[in-house]
């Protein structure tokens, strides 16, 4: 009898195991870590420290102008501390950040791929790792079109196979422009809490056919992609003038002000650094434990709105001066929440809900804690709580929600001209919300 029942249960997980599997071809290759992502992503754990941004500025976006002369600056840790053949190349995307119809020979002008050949050591450092630096475009490869890229950045020229990093970037050829404001939401029940965008796009002479087929508008917040609302509508098209103005699409939670903290120098506890210490992993730095806030009252803060600035205050030259820390939050919570993971959350995770970002519940303490490995720098954070099945995350549940959280805000404008098969970048518009 015994035997019988374990030989239906051996049948039954047998079944159950065959049932569940995905068939030939449909495995969901996304979450597999050698998968390529057209979005800002690290594939392997020894890069470290990724920023790319604009010549001469450290804190600007990803976006340069078509024949502007612009430079983009992409810099990267290696901790594996060696010297490794890099190369890079680019793909040009549509406006919802798949690959576009372009053929290569249609979108870069020169060769197809090139090497990253600028790297120094690490100097005075208790983690050894070698930075990379690239000026893109550079004397061998460049873009001709406007839109999205992906810059991809690969080992030995096994471009498909060993991709270390993918980081998104635009080029813009303005031809339009675009007026907007954040005001108060139209519904009287949001004002306390939420922002809406209104915007207008004028076209003067640049004659748009069909702008409800032919435009794609996105609007961001802090460069979230993950809560951004796309393919907005016009509301009404008079003349060259676009109305985007009332639109219930265009609200967005207010958030809070990010949490900060500063490490730029490990010899003293600078503000929201409880300890400072050292042990056989490397530097250890525990912030003090965070409070929720959603239900305190809004304090207004300078903060970068997510981003992280990179410097060591007694190096000369940050870039491979700057040490290495495993940074720890501590977050008391009085229950783990069951329907979803909370994260620590901005450009320090890349703007996205990784594993190594996710906070582990203490149940004998009753506090969410992790440790994120950072190089030297001023940091910006919050907590996002990402609900099963939910691609968005929401900071209101930790940080609270108030109507006058100075977030940025981007207006993205891209144009598929009748005839041609890809998108153009015609327009890109900042704006701050001082309410």
């Amino acid at each position: 009898m015994i035997l019988k029942k374990y030989i239906c249960t051996l049948i039954i997980l047998s079944l159950a195991t065959t049932l569940c599997r995905p068939l030939a071809g449909q495995e969901d290759d996304y979450f597999a870590k050698d998968y390529i992502r057209y979005d800002d992503f690290v594939y392997k754990e020894n890069i470290r420290s990724v920023e790319l941004h604009r010549e001469g500025w450290k804190m600007s976006p990803a976006v340069v102008g078509l024949h502007s002369g612009q430079q983009l600056i992409l810099s990267f840790d290696d901790l594996d501390a060696n010297v490794k053949d890099y190369f890079f190349t680019i793909i040009h995307c549509d406006a919802m950040w798949q690959a576009s119809e372009l053929s290569q020979s249609e979108y870069i002008k020169g060769f197809y791929d090139d090497e990253i050949t600028d790297y120094d050591f690490s100097f005075n450092t208790i983690k050894e790792y070698t930075n990379y630096r690239l000026s893109f475009p550079t004397d061998y490869m460049g873009y001709t079109k406007s839109g999205n890229y992906i810059l991809k950045v690969f080992v030995d020229e096994e471009l498909d196979s060993n991709v270390v990093l993918t980081r998104r970037f635009m080029v813009s050829d303005p031809k339009v422009t675009i007026s907007a404001e954040v005001v108060p939401p139209v519904k009287v029940d949001d004002r306390n809490y939420r922002q809406q965008i209104e915007f207008e796009i004028h076209t003067g002479k640049y004659y748009i056919p069909n702008p409800y087929q032919d435009l794609k508008v996105m609007v961001l917040q802090n460069w979230r992609w993950d809560n951004a609302v796309t393919n907005v509508q016009p509301r009404m098209v008079v003349g060259n003038r676009l109305d985007y103005n009332f639109n219930n699409e265009l609200v967005f939670d207010g958030g809070n002000e990010f949490r900060t903290f500063d490490i730029k120098s490990l010899r003293y506890q600078s503000e929201n650094i409880a300890q400072i210490s050292y042990d056989y992993r490397g530097n250890q730095i525990y912030l003090h434990p965070d409070e929720r806030r959603t239900f305190k009252q809004y304090v207004r803060d300078d903060d970068i709105n997510g981003k992280f600035y990179l410097e060591a205050e007694d190096a000369e030259y940050s870039d491979i001066e700057g040490d290495y820390s495993y940074v720890h939050f501590t977050l008391p919570y009085p229950f783990p929440l069951v329907n979803g993971n909370l994260y620590i959350f901005g450009e320090l995770s890349n703007w996205q809900f990784t594993d190594e970002a996710k906070l582990v519940y203490d149940y004998e303490n009753d506090i969410y804690e992790t440790a994120l490995y950072l190089k030297q720098g001023y940091y910006n954070y919050v907590y996002a709580f990402l609900e099963d099945g939910v691609e968005a995350g929401d900071v209101t549940l930790i940080e609270g929600n108030h109507w006058d959280t100075n977030n940025e805000y981007i207006i993205l404008v891209y144009y598929r001209q009748p005839g041609t098969y890809y998108d153009q970048l015609i327009g890109v518009e900042y704006l701050s919300a001082h309410l």
